[in-house]
């Protein structure tokens, strides 16, 4: 996959996409899924979305630094063969 390279305040911001919104950042959160030019983990929302939180309650405490279109975007990747955090319980609305 291909590593890019962007400028964001002042620093470099180095990550390999995912997706259009999720990404592995260097240096950031370990590795691990990312919302794009966010330190938010993939991981957490799928959890939420899991355990039966409204994806909107779940935008709103990102303060709407995650899109609904980021966080169903993270659901479906985590759906795909080979993903470690699969979801089972719930279709995001």
């Amino acid at each position: 996959m291909p590593r890019i390279t962007e400028i964001i305040g002042g620093e470099p911001y180095v990550y390999t996409p995912l997706g259009k919104y999720v990404v592995r950042a260097q240096g950031v959160c370990g590795g691990r899924p990312t919302f794009k030019y966010t330190r938010i983990p993939v991981s957490g929302a799928i959890n939420r979305l899991d355990s039966g939180e409204d994806i909107g309650a779940i935008i709103e405490s990102y303060r709407n630094r995650v899109s609904k279109a980021a966080i169903l975007e993270a659901l479906e990747l985590s759906k795909k063969p080979g993903a470690k955090s699969k979801t089972s319980k719930r279709a995001a609305a």
